[in-house]
């Protein structure tokens, strides 16, 4: 009969410093969760509370006014999101796979231009004039998607995971006959999955919270993403939260406005449906975090 493994001190520290981290980045989502259905007199009166002592879904009545754009803009963001990450994927493997064969002639000057464009960029008023005036993508779909398709640093860590790959996998399938597209589609890419999984998971990230490109591109209403939409909803919350104040002939009683508990609310609403998302890319994302710290 095998008898249990005792914990030495080492291994009770060691959990339990990373059990209080965990519960450092838990509790404080929790807490927004339980603010954005807390009555807004109560967290006046009674502060901030895991669990509420008056229950309200004010927060949520009020950004839920008006369901039809909230779901469009839900739709814009999750097509901008796949589409983006889709293609920013295959961008950055293809890529990272040219930088990371050594027999190709112009490895070092290719690597160096993409080092140097991680350093410097062009500026917001080159890529404004480039997006709207030489490319003619404002108010598309595409001005969503192509600013941040390509980035250097994702391409350097995928580079730096495919040259883990042996190389002589490559020449065998040469000697075999096989081409570059089908090395690439059909022993790279399955090879490459854990750092695929884990760059797809920070470009998505990337893709779902931005908002600044909608700020600048976009006019029409029905290319809004969700980001830049519950962002107007917290200048009107703020606007409505402060007029009374600064302004005369307007009567607000703020005290019964969710306020602070319809700022939360829009938190859960833009990092809610990441968050489901997140477990299912666990596995792969630890995986590519750790993969190529070992060799041998």
């Amino acid at each position: 009969m095998q008898t249990a493994k005792k914990l030495s001190f080492t291994d009770v520290w060691i959990n339990g410093f990373f059990i209080l981290v965990s519960l450092s980045m838990v509790l404080p989502f929790l807490l927004v969760i339980a603010i954005s259905v807390t009555q807004e007199q109560s967290l006046i009166a009674d502060g901030y509370r895991l669990l509420p002592k008056h229950w309200s879904t004010d927060a949520y009545h009020y950004i839920f006014k008006s369901p039809t754009i909230l779901i469009h803009a839900y739709g814009v963001t999750i097509l901008t999101t796949i589409a983006g990450t889709l293609g920013s994927l295959a961008l950055t493997s293809m890529t990272a796979y040219v930088v990371s064969r050594k027999d190709y002639r112009y490895v070092k000057g290719t690597t160096f231009y993409v080092f140097f464009t991680m350093l410097f960029s062009g500026g917001l008023v080159p890529s404004y004039i480039l997006i709207t005036q030489y490319l003619h993508l404002k108010d598309t779909i595409w001005a969503l998607i192509l600013p941040g398709m390509l980035s250097p640093f994702y391409v350097l860590i995928m580079k730096g995971f495919i040259s883990e790959i042996p190389k002589e996998l490559i020449e065998s399938s040469k000697v075999d006959g096989a081409s570059e597209w089908r090395i690439f589609f059909q022993m790279i890419l399955p090879l490459a999955k854990p750092a695929l999984a884990t760059l797809g998971l920070f470009i998505s990230f990337n893709y779902w919270n931005s908002w600044f490109p909608a700020l600048l591109y976009i006019n029409s209403e029905n290319l809004v993403p969700i980001q830049l939409l519950l962002t107007r909803m917290m200048n009107t919350i703020n606007f409505l939260t402060t007029s009374s104040q600064f302004m005369s002939g307007i009567t607000i009683d703020t005290s019964k406005f969710p306020n602070l508990s319809a700022r939360m609310a829009l938190t859960v609403l833009a990092a809610g449906p990441m968050m489901f998302i997140f477990p299912f890319f666990q596995k792969y994302f630890v995986k590519g975090l750790t993969v190529g710290s070992l060799k041998g």
